[in-house]
């Protein structure tokens, strides 16, 4: 059935370098679960009341860093400036085509729910 099934080639966006996806795609060294319990909530988000999901895209390069996190859709009140501060300092098991790393981007996102 697939067993001959050969990956196309990834193709480079031309203005950042980095693939839209691979064979093996870059996740959290520690797991998601981990880096949602270092997002705390902000308080002005809180005291507002604001509640949703902020979907960020995160460039994960070859060595699993993040270089850097655009917001693709936010909620205001701080929500995805701690987003951003807490995948910045997140490290990553690096994407991986044919074995060998490579810098993806990633599009992730966080709930934000008051209790």
């Amino acid at each position: 059935m697939f067993n001959n099934y050969n990956f196309p080639q990834a193709e480079v966006s031309s203005d950042d370098g980095y693939l839209a996806f691979a064979q093996v795609m870059p996740e959290p060294v520690d797991g998601l679960p981990a880096v949602i319990k270092k997002i705390q909530y902000p308080p002005i988000a809180r005291q507002a009341g604001l509640e949703g999901k902020v979907f960020v895209m995160a460039y994960v390069d070859e060595k699993g860093n993040v270089d850097d996190v655009k917001v693709i859709k936010g909620i205001g009140g701080g929500c995805e400036e701690e987003v951003i501060k807490v995948l910045k300092t997140t490290k990553f098991k690096p994407g991986m085509n044919n074995g060998q790393p490579v810098k993806v981007k990633t599009s992730l996102s966080f709930a934000f729910k008051l209790k």
